[in-house]
């Protein structure tokens, strides 16, 4: 019975999609196999007891209980855990469905109107004796399968709700599960993304890990066992994002006159006697050990590599701080600390281009004193040039490099 009304209801989807004009036999065929299949099962009802059913449904809405909510007692601790915990879930599953849709539909969720509307309706809904609701995936399909465009899709289900609570109840005690488990397969099939599931794994292998787990924990477990292992996904992937920011020795482009990754693009060279590392995250105590460590390990394999091809060694190492939007005193600290390992090792450290916030707070902490004046430049190729030049009578007769 399943399988015949689900394939019933693919075809009727199929023929509302090819022709348009008949739209109302996609968003009949839910209704007429709800009926036909009720109808199916109280006739065979004596034959067999196989196909599970709703069973009784008593008829009328849920009696008030404002006269039941009380904030206090031993239990009041627990409550708010539960309630801030059931919250998260479902404003993020709400938001979700929302975004979901408006994807589809090319138009914008306001995530503050969602949280408002959501927490109103849970407000009103618990002086009625009400489950905790959100934006239901399923309801939300089959309504956009249906072709429910408007706040008046809601207005009009809402109003068919209400008729059926007071009225209609007894009607569905021989409606088979199997029909409501076809239509919401139909109306979520068509939400299924393979080839957004493809791109993922080529942009970003996290972002599809953490889509396919929130798939299949819906699927096989529930909305919110699914939800929550994708948030803590994005959630690890962020802090690992931080924690381990990337770093890139830069080399100089002629053609662009800029300096770019060495390992991205084939035509950057190295500038003789210096190690360009840029940093492309903001300087936190969440990083700045690693950033540290990171440092000194691009200084060895750069000696290693000079070592190895008998090139001029290091003399200056310049950290491009274009992309580091904040600093705190644990970077501070780091950064202090790397121009004294580095001053003992015979190198010179240059900042190159900190932005505004970052340079306030270096100067505030007269880290900057340090440095002194050729210590920090507007530009890796100012630093490159000034700190070349000076080098001149050091060379003899070769050209200083000019950029």
């Amino acid at each position: 019975m399943g399988g015949c009304f689900l394939m019933f209801l693919l075809t009727a989807r199929q023929i509302s999609a090819r022709n348009p004009k008949l739209f109302w036999v996609s968003a009949a065929a839910p209704l007429v196999s709800v009926i036909l299949s009720t109808v199916i099962v109280y006739l065979i009802k004596n034959e067999t007891h196989a196909i599970p059913t709703i069973g009784h449904l008593p008829k009328g809405i849920n009696p008030p209980s404002v006269n039941k909510l009380h904030f206090g007692g031993p239990f009041m601790a627990l409550a708010l855990r539960v309630g801030i915990i059931t919250g998260i879930l479902a404003l993020t599953e709400g938001i979700a469905v929302g975004r979901t849709f408006a994807a589809m539909e090319n138009y914008q969720v306001d995530g503050n109107k969602e949280m408002i509307a959501i927490g109103l309706m849970n407000i009103v809904g618990s002086c009625a004796s009400c489950f905790v609701t959100t934006g239901s995936f399923s309801r939300s399909a089959v309504s956009y399968n249906a072709g429910g465009k408007s706040v008046v899709s809601n207005i009009v289900m809402a109003a068919t709700v209400l008729i059926t609570l007071l009225f209609l109840m007894p009607l569905f005690h021989y409606t088979p599960n199997v029909i409501l488990a076809a239509i919401i397969i139909t109306a979520v099939i068509g939400l299924i993304d393979y080839q957004g599931a493809f791109r993922l794994w080529k942009v970003d292998k996290l972002d599809c890990i953490a889509c396919l787990s929130s798939f299949f924990g819906v699927l096989f477990i529930s909305v919110a066992i699914g939800l929550l292992i994708a948030v803590g996904i994005s959630v690890f992937k962020i802090l690992l994002h931080v924690t381990r920011p990337n770093t890139n020795v830069l080399g100089y482009i002629s053609s662009t006159r800029s300096f770019q990754s060495l390992s991205r693009y084939t035509t950057a060279v190295r500038i003789p006697s210096f190690l360009i590392i840029a940093v492309e995250a903001p300087f936190y105590f969440a990083n700045s050990t690693y950033l540290h460590e990171r440092t000194l390990r691009w200084i060895r394999e750069e000696e290693d590599r000079i070592k190895a091809n008998q090139e001029p060694p290091i003399k200056c190492v310049i950290l491009d701080m274009t992309a580091v939007t904040a600093i705190d005193t644990s970077g501070i600290d780091t950064i202090c600390e790397l121009r004294r390992i580095l001053e003992k090792r015979s190198l010179k450290l240059v900042l190159a281009n900190p932005v505004g916030n970052v340079m306030e707070k270096l100067f505030n902490s007269n880290a900057l004193e340090a440095f002194g004046l050729d210590g920090l430049y507007l530009t890796v190729s100012e630093a490159v040039d000034d700190i070349s030049s000076s080098w001149k009578p050091e060379k003899g007769p070769a050209q200083p490099l000019t950029i």
